[in-house]
C-alpha cells in the first residue's frame, strides 16, 4: 500500500484538510468529525485504494485495517497536523449534523434491533402455512395454534418493543415508556375504551394498537421532552419517583387521546401512500428500486424503507416493493460475486468474492458490496442487470413478501402464502432469473487488470498460510462476530472471527507469533502468529474514544510471544461506567486464506481454550500479502 496516496486520496473525497474538525485512529478505522459532511464524496472514497469500506454515522469512519496507522500520520502529515490529528475534548468542533442523518440514524436505533424478532416470527408463521400446504399439520391441530400465537406475540406486543427500542435511542427511561405505551394495550384500559369513554372532555378513541409503530414512537418522543424539562427541575431527593410520577401523569392521557390516534393513522396512511403508488407503477417501481438498492444500501438510504415494511407487514399482513425489490437485488450481488470469482485470476479476490457470493445468497449482501461489487463497475453492472430483470419480473407478477428479513435462501419462505400458491413459485423464478442473468453478466463484463511488477524494495513475501488452532484470549462468553454492534465488525468487512464477553480485563495470546502492532491508545493489537495467521484483538467498541485510559499493555511491536502470554489487561468495570461495550472481537484479518470454524456448541471459554479452528484455503499455494487485500478491497 503506498500510504501518502491513499491518505491524499482519502482528504480529497472528504472534502480536504479544511473540512476536518476532528481526527482520531482505532485499530482499524480513520474516524473523522467533519464540518460538512456533505462534502463526502462517498463512493470516490470507497475506491481510494487501502479504503476497505466507508460507515457514515455521526462520523465518517474509513475502514483500512492494520495499516490504519501508516496511513492516519500521512492523514496528519498532509493535512498540516503533525502533532496529531486529534484535538482537546473541551476544544471540538461542534457538529451540525443535516437533518436527513439524524432521521435515518433515529430510524435504524428504533427498528433495526426488532429485525430479529420480528424475521423470526415472520419466518415462523410462514413456515407452518408451508406445513399446512403440504398437509404435515391442520390449522386446527393443537402444535399449530400453540406455534402460530408463538409466532404472533412478536406482533401483538410490537408497540411495547418500539417503546425499549426508541427509549434506549433517546435515552429516556425505558421501563416509564414501556407502561406508559403499554396503557395502549392494557385489557381493563381497552375495557373502557369500548365503552367509548371520555378523558378531560375529549373522546378517548375506539382503535386497536396491537401491532402498531407509530403510536409507540410519538408517544416516546413526547415522553422523553417531558422526562428532560423535570429532571432539570425536579429537587434531586424526590427524583426517583417524582419525573416518572409526572411523566405518566401527563405523557399517558395524551397519548390515549392525541398520540396514539395519530400515530394509528399515519401508519395507516403510510401504507396506503405506498400501496396507492404501486397501483400506479407497478412492477416499474420493483424494477428500479432493486436497480437502485446497491447505491442506497452504501450510502445507509435503505435503511428508511425499514418503518414502511415492518408498518405494512404488521398492518396489512403484506410488503409489495421493497422486499420483492431487495430478493432480486441480493441474489443478483450474490450471481455477479460468483462471475468475478470465475473470471478472476486474482486468488485474493476469487476467494472473496466466491465467500461474499454465499453471503449474499442467503441475504446478507455487505460483504459483496464493500469487498467486490460496489468496488468495480463491471461488477457493479452484473448487479444491476441481474436486478433489473428479476426485479421486473417480481414485480409483473406481484410477489408479495410476508415477514420482515433480509431476503435469501434461507428465508424464502416469507413469500410463501396461503391465498397464493404460486407466490413462492414467481419469487423462485425471480431470484432464479437474477441470479443467472449476473452471473453471465459478469463473465461477459469482467476484465482482468493487468498484472503489476513489483518493486524492488517495500516487497515482503508472507509467510504461507498453515492450519492452526486460535486460543481464547480471555475467559467469558463466545458470541458470534455478527452480532457485535458494530458494522465494521459484524458485516466482516475486517474479517471473520468471533467475539467474547470477558470475564475480566486480562487478554492472553492466543497462539504463538511476533506482536505486529500496539495501538498508542492501547486498546488493541495485532498479532501475527507462526501459522501466518493475522489476529486482531479488540477490547471494546469504541474505546479508542478513551485515549487509554483503563487499559494498559504489556507487550511492543516486534515482540515474540507464547501462546498463554499476558499481552494486556483493561479494567472491564470502568469501561463498562463510562458507557462502552466490553465486547472483544477477535478477528483474522486475512480471513481470505482460510477456513475458520469456531468450536461447536460452545458458549463460555477460558483463555487458552479453542476459539477457532483455521485450515487454509490453498494448501502449499503462495497467499498474498494482506496489504495487498486490503487495497484492492
Amino acid at each position: 500500500m503506498n500510504y501518502a496516496e491513499t491518505a491524499a486520496g482519502i482528504l480529497k473525497n472528504i472534502g480536504g484538510k479544511e473540512n476536518i474538525s476532528h481526527l482520531e485512529h482505532c485499530s482499524t478505522r480513520l474516524r473523522f468529525t467533519l464540518a460538512d459532511s456533505g462534502k463526502v464524496k462517498l463512493d470516490e472514497l470507497k475506491k481510494v485504494p487501502g479504503v476497505m469500506g466507508v460507515v457514515m454515522t455521526g462520523q465518517c469512519q474509513v475502514v483500512i485495517g492494520n495499516r490504519v496507522i501508516e496511513v492516519y500520520d500521512e492523514v496528519c502529515r498532509l493535512a498540516d497536523n503533525p502533532g496529531g490529528g486529534s484535538v482537546e475534548p473541551e476544544k471540538k468542533a461542534k457538529v451540525k449534523r443535516k437533518p436527513g442523518a439524524v432521521f435515518l440514524d433515529f430510524i435504524v436505533g428504533v427498528f433495526q434491533p426488532l429485525i430479529p424478532a420480528i424475521a423470526g416470527a415472520g419466518i415462523l408463521k410462514s413456515l407452518l402455512l408451508l406445513i399446512v400446504m403440504f398437509g404435515w399439520l391442520s390449522k386446527d391441530s393443537t402444535g399449530y395454534r400453540v406455534f402460530n400465537a408463538i409466532a404472533d406475540a412478536a406482533f401483538y406486543f410490537l408497540p411495547l418493543l418500539v417503546a425499549d427500542t426508541c427509549a434506549t435511542k433517546l435515552k429516556c427511561n425505558r421501563y416509564v415508556a414501556i407502561s406508559t405505551v403499554g396503557i395502549l394495550l392494557l385489557p381493563a384500559m381497552l375495557s373502557l375504551i369500548g365503552e367509548n369513554i371520555v378523558l378531560f372532555r375529549l373522546p378517548v378513541s375506539n382503535i386497536s394498537y396491537a401491532y402498531q409503530v407509530f403510536p409507540a414512537i410519538l408517544s416516546v418522543l413526547f415522553l422523553a421532552g417531558v422526562e428532560r424539562l423535570f429532571n432539570k427541575i425536579s429537587p434531586k431527593p424526590i427524583r426517583v419517583f417524582f419525573v416518572p410520577l409526572m411523566t405518566f401523569v401527563i405523557v399517558a392521557p395524551i397519548t390515549l387521546v392525541a398520540l396514539g390516534p395519530l400515530g394509528y393513522y399515519v401508519g395507516e396512511w403510510f401504507t396506503k401512500i405506498i400501496f396507492f403508488l404501486f397501483d400506479r407503477f407497478g412492477w416499474f417501481a420493483v424494477t428500479l428500486l432493486a436497480a437502485a438498492l446497491p447505491f442506497m444500501i452504501a450510502t445507509g438510504m435503505h435503511k428508511a424503507f425499514v418503518p414502511y415494511a415492518v408498518s405494512s407487514i404488521t398492518t396489512a399482513g403484506k410488503e409489495l416493493l421493497y422486499l420483492p425489490a431487495s430478493l432480486a437485488h441480493n441474489i443478483s450481488e450474490s450471481g455477479a460475486c460468483f462471475g468475478v470469482a470465475i473470471r478472476t485470476k486474482d486468488s485474493d479476490l476469487r476467494s472473496t468474492a466466491f465467500s461474499a457470493g454465499i453471503s449474499a445468497l442467503f441475504g446478507i449482501t455487505e460483504p459483496a458490496l464493500y469487498g467486490v461489487t460496489i468496488q468495480n463497475k463491471r461488477a457493479l453492472a452484473s448487479v444491476i442487470l441481474g436486478a433489473v430483470a428479476g426485479g421486473a419480473y417480481i414485480g409483473i407478477t406481484g410477489v408479495e413478501a410476508y415477514a420482515a428479513v433480509g431476503p435469501g435462501i434461507a428465508s424464502i419462505s416469507m413469500y410463501v402464502s396461503e391465498t397464493l400458491p404460486r407466490n413462492i413459485l414467481h419469487a423462485l423464478i425471480g431470484g432464479g432469473i437474477s441470479l443467472v442473468v449476473s452471473i453471465v453478466a459478469a463473465l461477459l463484463l469482467w476484465r482482468n487488470p493487468a498484472p503489476e511488477v513489483s518493486g524492488a524494495t517495500g516487497a515482503k513475501e508472507e509467510k504461507k498460510a498453515e492450519a492452526c488452532t486460535v486460543a481464547s484470549p480471555a475467559d467469558g462468553e463466545i458470541i458470534p462476530l455478527s452480532e457485535v454492534k458494530d458494522e465494521v465488525f459484524s458485516q466482516g468487512i475486517l474479517g471473520d472471527g468471533v467475539a467474547v464477553v470477558p470475564d475480566n480485563g486480562e487478554i492472553y495470546a492466543p497462539a504463538d507469533g511476533e506482536i505486529a502492532s500496539v495501538f498508542d491508545t492501547r486498546h488493541a493489537l495485532t498479532l501475527r502468529t507462526d501459522a501466518g495467521a493475522e489476529i486482531l484483538i479488540h477490547c471494546g467498541l469504541d474505546t479508542v474514544k478513551l485515549n487509554g485510559k483503563g487499559f494498559d499493555t504489556l507487550v511492543h511491536a516486534g515482540e515474540r510471544v507464547k501462546e498463554g502470554q499476558l499481552l494486556m489487561h483493561f479494567d472491564v468495570a470502568a469501561v463498562s461506567r463510562q458507557g462502552y461495550s466490553t465486547v472483544t472481537p477477535v478477528v483474522v484479518v486475512n480471513a481470505d486464506r482460510y477456513r475458520i470454524t469456531p468450536p461447536e456448541g460452545a458458549k463460555r471459554v477460558r483463555h487458552g481454550d479453542a476459539l477457532m479452528m483455521l485450515e487454509p484455503l490453498e494448501e502449499g499455494g503462495e497467499a498474498a500479502e494482506s496489504a495487498g487485500k486490503e487495497a484492492n478491497a
